[in-house]
């Protein structure tokens, strides 16, 4: 008796569990990083605001010379575009995080909405890594609400890139596919810690002094 049909329904079972998961952990990447840069967002909004009406105001986070969002948010490359950087992670951080609820519910978008959607990760992704070396070599500051929204765009467009490439809708060749797949918290861990010797280095003076 041949047991082929049953194979083939276990492999057909495997998939279709494998891509539930993967679906749901993208969701809840998205739904995860969509509130926490919101929330970055919002504070860095409230406390801009605050600055225009006080210049004598202090926010929360600036702790230290060099630890500080005032003088990031004053400076010319927090309002790159012509308005506070920060309003574009209100509506942009709120898209994702309504994304992330609907593939978590079971939604299934359409592959342009995917693509779209990587996209725009990857736009904020450069736009991220451009501030990160704005703020470390040009400011010689790090802002903490800052890095926050750093951690959660550079998590959000690696986990949405994974999902198209396991889900076909951005080609790639199978290997390439399987390493990412296999290492991909690895591979994530390395690029934040890459930024993370990065930040060490470049103020090292002032951590050090600290010792």
């Amino acid at each position: 008796m041949s047991h082929r049909p049953a194979l083939a329904t276990d492999a057909t079972t495997t998939r279709r569990t494998h891509a539930v998961g993967a679906s749901r952990r993208t969701g809840l990447v998205m739904l995860v990083t969509g509130i926490v840069g919101w929330l970055a967002s919002f504070q860095l909004t409230v406390d801009d605001w605050r600055l225009l009406k006080d210049p004598a105001y202090q926010p929360p986070c600036n702790i230290s010379p060099v630890v500080s969002c005032g003088s990031v948010m004053s400076s010319a490359q927090g309002s790159l575009f012509g308005f506070p950087n920060m309003l574009l992670g209100l509506g942009a951080f709120a898209a994702v995080t309504a994304l992330g609820v609907a593939v978590l519910c079971g939604a299934h978008l359409h592959r342009r909405l995917w693509l779209a959607l990587d996209a725009g990760a990857l736009l904020g992704v450069v736009f991220v890594h451009w501030l990160i070396g704005q703020s470390l070599y040009q400011l010689g500051k790090i802002c903490p609400y800052c890095a926050l929204v750093w951690v959660a765009t550079i998590a959000l467009f690696w986990y949405v890139m994974l999902h198209c490439l396991e889900r076909g809708i951005v080609p790639v060749p199978r290997g390439v596919l399987e390493v990412v797949r296999d290492t991909h918290w690895l591979l994530l861990a390395a690029w934040y810690g890459v930024i993370a010797l990065l930040v060490l280095t470049r103020l090292w003076p002032y951590w050090s002094s600290l010792l």
